[in-house]
């Protein structure tokens, strides 16, 4: 096949939320197909189940250095020295091509192929959430996500929606990019007895993930509410969640035994490019309510209820049929289970690889054209 021009990939990741798992899909789907993978991965000290799992792939090369990422506070110095050093990492490396899952640097003096994935970015979240223009102290940070992504040999985004918010919000042309949806291998998830549960997972202090608005609902409904996620921003700001039982940052074991046991998985977002939770509990069978969002439509069609995020009444009235109608959330459950079988990282990392030979081309003939004209 044509992508067996490559050898090696250096892929670059956070150890902030989705993007975590996300890149150890792909990488170990890359590594199974016989390529070589290097992990550089920025943001906090990782927890010591990111540890224990990246350790544990067979193949994989990770290594992390720690450094704000570009939508924290006062970024810009700790972004520099984390330049300097993906570029130290790619010297020893040698990879093929680099595939970017950070919003920066993909305007370094890089020799080779660039994909980057744009995952979520502020110009977009502050879209959907403030429902207003970026303010002006956004400014530089959105010159530099917009220099990065100009440099990209290709862009993917893990939706049509996502990736249209790209040209929307940055002055660049997407024709050529491509939607690629997420994925997850099925074996990690599993069901089981369903018990009298709803369940919900993110970053609990991100207004995206509006979940103040079901921590609101928590004592009105008759089964309990768990919260999983970190209610602490990383500037330390606090979210106060009444109501509900709050689990804390949950490994990946603990996640999946949560689904497993949850009948409902609400996700009343604001603002959702894809939501990688969303799809492990569809594997895993729980009923779905999701914030009626352009993105989430297009990912799930009818296989969740929506809800307007803002709607507390519908989002009462649709958990209430749930929990009472039990011939309604099996129907919703197995609608759930059918779409998320769509979602498979083998589909994923394969288009991946058609990515990739696109940048490896495309790269080909940008490099032809310059030698040509010199």
């Amino acid at each position: 096949m044509a992508y067996r021009r490559l050898k090696r990939i250096l892929l670059t990741g956070d150890t902030v939320g989705g993007v975590w798992t996300f890149t150890l899909e792909l990488a170990e789907g890359l590594i199974r197909r016989g390529l070589e993978v290097c992990l550089a991965t920025f943001g906090p000290s990782a927890a010591d189940f990111q540890i224990r799992s990246a350790r544990a792939m067979t193949g994989l090369t990770w290594i992390h250095h720690s450094s704000k990422l570009e939508w924290m506070e006062a970024p810009w110095p700790d972004i520099k020295r984390a330049g300097q050093w993906l570029t130290g990492v790619a010297l020893t490396e040698r990879p093929d091509l680099i595939h970017m899952n950070t919003l920066c640097h993909g305007d370094l003096p890089w020799k080779i192929p660039v994909v980057t994935t744009v995952h979520s970015c502020v110009a977009s979240w502050w879209a959907a959430v403030k429902q207003s223009p970026l303010p002006p102290e956004w400014r530089h940070y959105q010159q530099v996500v917009e220099s990065s992504l100009k440099s990209a040999t290709i862009i993917t985004a893990p939706s049509h929606v996502a990736l249209a918010a790209i040209g929307k919000h940055y002055a660049i042309e997407i024709e050529s990019g491509f939607a690629i949806y997420n994925g997850r291998r099925p074996g990690g998830f599993r069901i089981q007895e369903k018990k009298p549960l709803i369940l919900s997972v993110g970053r609990l202090w991100d207004e995206a993930k509006n979940a103040k608005i079901l921590a609101g609902l928590a004592p009105q409904l008759s089964w309990p509410v768990f919260l999983a996620g970190d209610p602490r921003s990383p500037n330390g700001d606090e979210t106060v969640l009444p109501g509900c039982r709050l689990l804390g940052h949950l490994s990946p074991v603990e996640l999946s035994e949560w689904y497993a046991r949850a009948a409902i998985y609400v996700s009343p977002a604001r603002y959702e490019p894809f939501g990688l939770s969303v799809l492990e509990a569809a594997m895993s069978g729980c009923a779905l309510v999701l914030g009626d969002i352009a993105s989430l439509r297009e990912i799930w069609q009818d296989a969740a209820a929506f809800v307007a995020p803002n709607d507390a009444d519908a989002l009462k009235t649709v958990l209430q049929r749930l929990m009472h109608d039990s011939i309604y959330r099996a129907k919703m459950s197995r609608r759930a289970l059918s779409r998320a079988s769509e979602f498979t990282e083998s589909r994923m990392v394969t288009e991946y690889l058609c990515a990739y030979q696109s940048a490896l081309a495309k790269h080909g003939r940008h490099t032809r054209r310059h030698a040509c004209a010199s």
